[in-house]
């Protein structure tokens, strides 16, 4: 038997606040962005149109498809990238601000059309981020002067990959090939067809009062689903292993008894992975897939969403989506119980040196956690007396 490993280096979530807070938060923020992102599904607002194409031909609207063919969207990393759609279904994803004083551009969800315009003196970009106008900023009349390049002066491109419905972004632009990157996730579902993959449902929890840390840790680790799972999983201990494959990990069940009719209860094999920093996706036998999107939104915050796909070229009938999303609504409610209190006991001063893992169970959160320090040490020496004027 292993020696119980101790994790009190890596208090993942203690709090801090004020300076401290923030000038510790800019040195973590660049590590981070090194990994290609989740950001968001690409379907997403295809779905959002198809939803108001059916409400106008109910109310016996006519429907101008013109008027909702352009997407852009505000990402929710820090408020200040945006995704954007054109005419030929193509995304982008930029900086989401203007070349000319570096005001913010878009501040929420909304058809801008064919182009997108700073509303400070009215700079102009297209939806592939080309400056194509600069009234007067030679003087007056004068929009396009001598010397001055639109094509120097567009929005700052944003490196991202597009994998099956899933929308990954890189900002320094110095990740490997996604394909590369996330090789160790990929291989491991050999076994799914995802272009045979269908959109089912979305369950948004809205704000979880814990650190984005913390859900993935309870995510990978099978240790706590006997435990806080006792009603809503018939998946015993027994049957469960961990898996660490660099920066893939998670763990997997093997259930010997399987009931995919059991409408109270999980009762079939099931994957948990996660690929760092922060993609979450899951399979469940026989045919379904499950992808989760944990967006920090302070240290003591994040809000959740899980997508719900069917593969196989499966049909889910309305009252098995029902059952499904019932299933699944009531674990993650116990799950983010216990992520609160995680987070309620960072501030006990018995937290300062952290807890202990499980060297059988918690092998996929030391992983985690591992490369969470690395990330950070890394930054924290890029950045080293660097500072912002």
């Amino acid at each position: 038997m292993k020696d119980i490993i101790s994790s009190h280096s890596i208090s993942p979530a203690k709090v801090i606040r004020g300076t401290k807070a923030w000038n510790k938060g800019k040195k973590f923020i660049p590590a981070i962005c090194k990994q290609p992102i989740l950001i968001g599904r690409s379907s997403s607002t295809f779905n959002i149109r198809r939803s108001l194409k059916a409400d106008l031909l109910k109310l016996g609207l006519k429907v101008i498809s013109a008027e909702i063919n352009y997407d852009c969207c505000e990402l929710d990393i820090n408020r200040l990238q945006l995704l954007a759609k054109n005419n030929n279904n193509e995304i982008n994803a930029f900086h989401n601000v203007c070349s000319h004083r570096c005001l913010k551009l878009v501040d929420e969800k909304k058809n801008v059309g064919k182009t997108i315009r700073c509303p400070y003196h009215f700079w102009t970009y297209d939806l592939e981020g080309k400056l194509k106008a600069a009234p007067h900023i030679g003087g007056t009349n004068q929009h396009k002067p001598k010397g001055f390049n639109f094509s120097d002066h567009g929005l700052k491109v944003i490196n991202i990959h597009i994998w099956h419905d899933w929308i990954f972004i890189n900002l320094n632009g110095k990740a490997k090939k996604f394909e590369e990157y996330a090789k160790p996730l990929i291989k491991k579902f050999k076994d799914i067809d995802f272009k045979k993959l269908k959109y089912t449902a979305t369950l948004d929890f809205g704000k979880i009062n814990t650190n984005w840390k913390f859900l993935i840790e309870n995510f990978i680790e099978p240790y706590h689903v006997q435990f806080v799972h006792k009603t809503t999983t018939n998946q015993p201990l027994r049957d469960h292993y961990t898996i660490v494959d660099g920066i893939c990990y998670g763990s997997g069940v093997d259930v010997k008894k399987e009931d995919s009719k059991n409408s109270s209860a999980l009762s079939v094999s099931s994957k948990y992975l996660s690929l760092f920093p922060n993609f979450i996706i899951a399979t469940y036998y026989p045919n379904q897939v499950g992808v989760y999107l944990n967006i920090p939104i302070d240290a003591n915050t994040t809000s959740q969403k899980r997508i719900i796909y069917t593969v196989g070229g499966k049909e889910m009938s309305k009252e098995e989506i029902d059952i499904t999303k019932k299933i699944w609504w009531s674990v993650h409610k116990e799950d983010h119980e216990i992520c609160e209190r995680l987070q309620e006991g960072r501030y006990s001063p018995a937290s300062n040196e952290g807890g202990l893992l499980s060297p059988y169970w918690e092998e996929g959160v030391r992983a985690f956690q591992k490369l969470i320090i690395q990330a950070t040490t890394k930054s924290s020496k890029l950045t080293k007396g660097k500072t912002n004027v």
